[in-house]
């Protein structure tokens, strides 16, 4: 398609528009309306990842976008005033960004101890986290297990924000360095020393990652770095740390030193338009390809190329991107700059902040995102508390008119709209106060299964280390020949006395063999208590995948350390399982008579999979009995279940219970 030749006019207005300085940044709509995509990716992400798998890559992208603006805006200062003002610079920052973050976090809190009051104390660390830009490190050393949907954790999406902040404090005292010693003409060779430092980075990433099913710590220790007696994960620290997400915000600096919009207007790429939209095509087609195929599912195995690469390849891709619709021509640039995409880009930071803690207001925990309803209702109201932050409060702010806003309704002769203003401010001084008062006080609750996992503890085992072994130690009497001494001898003459010494040695017993072994994760684990008090010898875990058993099983047989009694096997919740592991998990027991699968109860992705492979399984004559408990569930009365739907409550643990004793009579 032939690009249209500007008019006079326009010609007129871009040579003005570029013979001020060469970093100076003009109003680029495209931009925004490659924020509007960035936005929309994280939001389907947010409201149900299996909608969107890779949607969490749009942060990547924002990264990209803010690396690129602020240190152009940064060039464009010194270029312009021959100075960066730091404070004035961090002043605009904090006007930006601060007004929305405590309306949201205001929101947040009045809700929650309002209607989450068992999760108050609980939010407590996240809220003070959130207001000190930290909670990216706060759910590293906490071990938030970023995309949990197990809690109502409405500011676990601040992270990013964090990593954003962080990065703002930081880096305009490092270009401060760069500008001092190159000015803003050289720094094309600094440029370089970023790309090479977006690449180390990458290249560390890659060498850290864990990419097999995060347990806990104790199940899979290899998934965590020990500091002192606190277990640091491994892909939570890669996702969320600040110094493992630092690629795209120093690649996007590099390309602002390299892609000054006015600087490339004054040299041959002026017509490159084609070029650069054929890039943008690519760049699009890579990012849409890695939103798609990409995930991040640290408790079932995340792709491994996500860190081996996927995120620099978002970023290169978000360069592309950003090269063709910051040229005025291109066809990029007036696609994303049209007013629709505009508009969304415009209000990103706020449809970001908001969406995540709406989404958790709506999330039904016995499902793992929201249902096409409930998405369309809850975007309803995230685009209009959005609009309403952003029309009263952040523009407002941001553009320094509440204060004359707030003087001219003080000089209004009519009281009303005075009063109902004085009424709302003191209304919300109140519920700051008694929310902030309610926060600090509040106890720190366990869950519904954090409380169910502590009373059940002790009555699990550890096969791990059972099949170790271990020493016993045991008294043993060795009898030994003594001589009693000239001075005691009798009439009779000298004797020989045979006395008996206790002495201790260490031998090492072989364990007795498992009669009524059951094998299981946190389901199973609600029940421990019952099934251990009826026999059963109980080894269940939480977060447990059916591969981290198949190693144990085989031990154990080797060893002669299980009975050929039945075992019960409650495996498959966490993850999805493959007809091979299961074949390797069986493989063992093929000389044992009843072996119990026991299917899952799970509205999750994998659970029709998981199901169907153990179906397969129970076939006339073979040794496999298969426990229908996807079905048998559903006629449990009471309190079964809990919030999720998964896990056991009181008397779902006695139904559990009762139908495994209906098969093993245990």
């Amino acid at each position: 398609m032939p690009r249209a030749a500007p008019d006079a006019d326009q010609r007129t207005a871009n040579r003005r528009r570029y013979s001020e300085n060469l970093s100076h940044v003009p109003y680029l709509p495209g931009l925004d309306g490659l924020r509007a995509l960035a936005v929309i990716a994280v939001i389907v992400y947010h409201a149900n990842a299996e909608w969107l798998s890779g949607g969490f890559l749009g942060v990547e992208v924002f990264f990209v976008i803010s690396g690129y603006l602020i240190t152009l805006l940064l060039m464009d200062e010194r270029e312009g005033t021959g100075r960066v003002d730091l404070v004035g610079f961090w002043g605009r920052r904090a006007r930006r960004l601060l007004p929305a973050l405590f309306t949201m976090l205001f929101l947040v809190l009045t809700y929650t101890w309002i209607f989450e009051w068992s999760s108050l104390g609980r939010l407590r660390g996240d809220f003070v986290a959130g207001v000190l830009y930290v909670s990216n490190w706060y759910q590293i050393w906490t071990g938030q297990a970023y995309g949990s949907t197990a809690d109502f954790a409405p500011l676990r999406h601040l992270w990013s924000l964090a990593v954003e902040e962080q990065y703002y404090l930081i880096w305009p005292l490092v270009m401060l360095a760069f500008l001092r010693r190159h000015g803003t003409r050289r720094l094309g060779l600094t440029a370089r020393w970023l790309a090479i430092a977006a690449v180390g980075i990458t290249v560390l990433t890659a060498l850290f990652t864990y990419n097999g099913s995060v347990g806990t710590c104790d199940v899979t220790p290899e998934a965590y770095w020990m500091i002192g007696e606190r277990c640091i994960s491994k892909p939570n620290f890669l996702y969320l740390s600040t110094i493992t997400r630092a690629s795209g915000l120093l690649l996007g600096g590099a390309m602002a030193m390299m892609w000054r919009p006015v600087a490339i207007m004054r040299g041959p790429l002026r017509s490159a338009d084609r070029l650069l939209d054929l890039i943008a095509v690519v760049g699009l087609a890579i990012v849409a390809l890695l939103t798609w195929q990409l995930d991040f599912h640290p408790s079932i195995g995340t792709n491994a190329f996500l860190f081996r690469g996927g995120f620099l390849l978002a970023a290169i891709a978000t360069m592309l991107l950003i090269a063709a619709v910051t040229h005025p021509y291109t066809l990029s640039s007036r696609w994303l700059g049209s007013r629709p995409f505009v508009w969304v880009g415009t209000r990103s930071y706020g449809l970001y902040l908001y969406s995540w803690p709406i989404f958790e207001i709506f999330r039904d925990p016995t499902r793992p995102g929201l249902q096409p309803g409930e998405f369309a209702v809850a975007m309803v109201l995230l685009v209009i508390v959005t609009e309403l932050s952003f029309v009263v409060i952040e523009r407002p702010i941001r553009k320094r008119q509440f204060g004359r806003w707030y003087r001219g309704l003080r000089r209004r002769r009519d009281p009303v709209p005075r009063m109902a203003f004085n009424l709302v401010a003191l209304g919300t001084v109140l519920l700051l106060v008694l929310g902030s008062l309610f926060l600090s006080l509040a106890d720190i609750q366990q869950t519904q299964l954090e409380a169910q996992a502590a009373e059940n503890e002790s009555s699990v085992n550890d096969l791990t280390e059972l099949i170790g072994g271990g020493a016993t130690t045991a008294p043993v009497e060795v009898p030994t020949a003594t001589t009693v001494p000239a001075s005691e001898v009798s009439v009779a003459g000298p004797t020989t006395t045979t006395t008996t010494t206790t002495t201790t040695t260490t031998t090492t017993l072989p364990p007795e063999p498992i009669s009524y072994l059951a094998i299981g994760d946190s389901v199973m684990l609600g029940a421990a208590k019952t099934l251990t008090e009826r026999g059963y010898y109980v080894d269940a875990k939480k977060s447990r995948q059916m591969a981290d058993m198949v190693p144990v099983v085989e031990e154990l047989v080797a060893r002669d350390l299980i009975t050929d009694t039945p075992i019960v096997i409650h495996l498959g919740t966490n993850g999805p399982i493959s007809r091979e592991t299961l074949d390797a998990l069986l493989a063992p027991l093929s000389g044992f008579k009843n072996i119990l699968l026991v299917n899952i109860r799970a509205n999750r992705s994998w659970t029709a999979s998981n199901n169907a492979i153990l179906a397969a399984k129970d076939t006339p004559g073979d040794n496999i009995i298969l426990v229908d408990w996807a079905t048998e569930s559903n006629n449990c009365a009471g309190n079964c279940f809990a919030d999720d739907g998964i896990h056991l409550s009181a008397d779902g643990v006695t139904f559990y219970a009762n139908m495994l004793r209906a098969i093993t009579g245990r």
